[in-house]
C-alpha cells in the first residue's frame, strides 16, 4: 500500500527530550532499583530501550539489564498472516522471576503486541510486576492495556499509521504520521 506523509509530529530535539523525560519517570516510580529490568519489544521497542537503558545510566550512573523479547509465536493473527513470520530473537540473560520489568514498545496501538509480550514473559517465569512504557500511544485498544509510561498520546484514525523513525535503522529521528493514497 503506498502512503504518504500527513504530518511530522516529532524532530530529533523533541524525540530526545521525550526520552529523557521517560527515563526520569521511570526512575521516579522505581526508586528501588535493584530489582528492576528493561526489556524491549522487537524490533524498534529495542531501540527505546536501549535509549532509554543509556539516559538512566548518564543520569543516575545505574546499569538496568536489557532484555530483548520476539512475540512472533504468542501473536493472535499468526493464523490470518499469508506470509510465514520472520522470527527473531529472544534475548532475556537474566531471570525474570519477581523482577520488575518495565516493558518497553515504539507504538502501542490495539494492545494485541503487549498481550503477546507478556504471554512471552510468563513462559519464562512469574514476574514482580509489569510496567509497560511506549514512546507513542495512538489509542484504539482491543484490550484493556494501557501505559505507566508515555513518550506523547497521538490520538489517530484507523487508516492512518504512525511511523517512529530512529537513527538507529532510518538514519534520521521523527515521528510522522502517515496515511494511504489513493490510486
Amino acid at each position: 500500500m503506498e502512503e504518504k506523509i500527513k504530518a511530522k509530529i516529532m524532530d530529533e530535539k523533541k524525540m530526545k527530550r521525550t526520552f529523557s523525560r521517560m527515563a526520569m519517570e521511570i526512575l521516579e516510580r522505581n526508586r528501588e532499583v535493584e530489582n528492576l529490568v528493561l526489556i524491549g519489544i522487537q524490533s524498534k521497542g529495542v531501540f527505546v530501550t536501549k535509549r532509554i537503558q543509556d539516559l538512566v545510566k548518564e543520569m543516575e550512573d545505574i546499569d538496568l539489564p536489557l532484555g530483548i523479547l520476539d512475540i512472533t509465536l504468542f501473536r493472535d493473527d499468526l493464523h490470518k498472516k499469508e506470509h510465514h513470520p520472520v522470527v527473531q530473537k529472544t534475548e532475556i540473560d537474566f531471570s525474570v522471576e519477581d523482577k520488575d520489568i518495565i516493558l518497553i514498545d515504539d507504538v502501542l496501538f490495539t494492545g494485541r503486541t503487549i498481550r503477546a509480550a507478556m504471554d512471552s514473559i510468563f513462559e519464562l517465569g512469574r514476574p514482580g510486576s509489569i510496567q509497560l512504557a511506549v514512546f507513542i500511544d495512538r489509542g484504539h485498544r482491543e484490550l484493556p492495556i494501557s501505559a505507566d509510561f508515555r513518550g506523547k498520546y497521538l490520538p489517530t484514525s484507523r487508516r492512518e499509521r504512525v511511523n517512529v523513525m530512529l537513527k538507529e535503522i532510518e538514519e534520521k529521528d521523527q515521528v510522522l504520521i502517515m496515511e494511504p493514497t489513493r490510486f
